[in-house]
């Protein structure tokens, strides 16, 4: 060993050895999750550069609003490198601005720093912002709504006017922004909606000349609901019967409630549409007054029908008989180029029996009913044709003969 230290050729070598590791690590870049690190030792010195430094802003935050404060700086450290390095990587250091001691105003205020060792050598970078102070104001602001695609909603459907929940907002920020706010708005786009749509959306506020405004809104989204109906068209209903009453008895009426209902569809849909068929009474079910709720058949197409349900008034009384004397026969589908003669009756008139409820029949009288033949495809001659009757609903009727004989003559 004593031999290779007085060697000079090992004293060189290993000199120069010694000297590139020295160098090595004087020139070593290391990057951290919070920024890029720059190290550079000569000696015991170092220095590091730390990007994306918070800034910390004191300042009465429950009165007043701060405006110009930088979000991050970079800070760089210099000097020893056993406190340089160990600072770097804890960063448990804090950047601030403090503006505690203030009025309302704009000033330009140094970014300083605190917890760093004496010995380091420190630059912030910017180090001084221009900063605002004001008045912290909320108020109450109601919310409208813009409605895109308006045009969009296909035609008869009409647009009712939005609910919003909740109506109004808290906007808080500067005087100087709240009084320069005109509307607040939510958007609902309705492009091809045919159903009332509820969406949630983001609060927009703007000021007069339509500019959007960075401002806190509370709550920062509402739920927005527009109603939208669809074309419609009121409609009578037909009411079916079926089977019969039990004997001795007679309808006085059938009443609907109500009358009319209103459908919902498409235009194409509900246009055709005269009246709700489908609903039936079955008579050999009614033994005494009754009202009958029952459901409102949909038909094709239709999207809703209002109201959904109706009620059936059905009164019946015990039957009684009424005779109307010579009621005169009315003969139908006679050609021009022919007469008729009566031939049995002769006089060419019925006594017509007939049954129902007595405040029916109190008030029928031979104009309120036809008695009449139909010739429309007999010729010349004798014909024996069946008499038929039209009267006022809920009666029954008996004729003396069914057939009346009749001949046809040529003018």
């Amino acid at each position: 060993m004593d031999k290779l230290m007085n060697n000079h050729w090992f004293i060189k070598i290993f000199s120069l050895l010694l000297a590139i590791m020295l160098y090595m690590s004087a020139n070593i870049e290391k990057e951290t999750k919070s920024g890029v690190i720059t190290r550079n030792t000569v000696g015991q010195e170092d220095t590091e550069t730390m990007t994306n430094v918070p800034v910390v802003v004191y300042y009465d935050e429950e009165n007043l609003v701060v405006s110009g404060i930088p979000k991050y700086v970079n800070v760089t450290l210099q000097g020893p490198a056993s406190i340089v390095k160990p600072t770097a990587l804890q960063r448990n250091f804090e950047v601030y601005i403090d503006l505690t001691n203030l009025p309302l105003g704009t000033y330009t205020v140094p970014i300083k720093y605190k917890d760093i060792s004496d010995k380091l050598k420190v630059n912030i970078h910017p180090s001084v912002a221009k900063v605002t102070i004001q008045e912290k104001v909320s108020k109450n602001f109601s919310v409208g709504v813009d409605l895109i695609n308006k045009n969009k909603v296909p035609e008869g459907y009409l647009i009712e006017k939005p609910i919003v929940k909740p109506n109004a907002v808290t906007i808080t920020g500067a005087k100087e922004l709240i009084e320069s706010i005109s509307s607040v708005k939510a958007r609902i786009d309705l492009d091809r909606a045919t159903d009332t749509v509820t969406q949630e959306s983001s609060v927009t506020v703007y000021d007069k000349r339509g500019n959007v405004l960075n401002a806190d809104v509370q709550p920062s989204v509402v739920e927005v609901t527009v109603p939208i109906k669809s074309p419609s068209k009121t409609v009578p209903l037909k009411i079916n019967r079926t089977g019969s009453l039990r004997k001795g008895l007679s309808i006085v009426k059938i009443e609907t409630i109500p009358n009319q209902v209103t459908i919902f569809g498409s235009k194409e849909k509900i246009n055709s549409i005269e009246f709700i068929d489908g609903i039936t009474i079955h008579l050999d079910e009614i033994t005494e007054d009754k009202t009958l709720e029952v459901n409102v058949p949909l038909p094709e197409g239709v999207k809703s029908v209002d109201p959904s349900k109706i009620k059936i008034v059905i009164d019946v009384q015990k039957e009684e008989s009424k005779t109307l004397k010579d009621v005169p026969i009315h003969v139908v589908g006679l050609g021009d180029q022919y007469t008729v003669d009566f031939v049995d009756p002769q006089e060419g008139t019925m006594d017509v029996q007939l049954y129902g409820a007595p405040n029916v029949l109190s008030d029928i009288t031979k104009d309120d009913i036809q008695l009449y033949i139909d010739v429309s495809d007999l010729g010349v001659g004798e014909h024996e044709v069946k008499a038929e009757l039209n009267g006022p609903q809920n009666i029954k009727w008996q004729l003396p003969k069914e057939k009346v004989k009749i001949k046809i003559n040529e003018r």
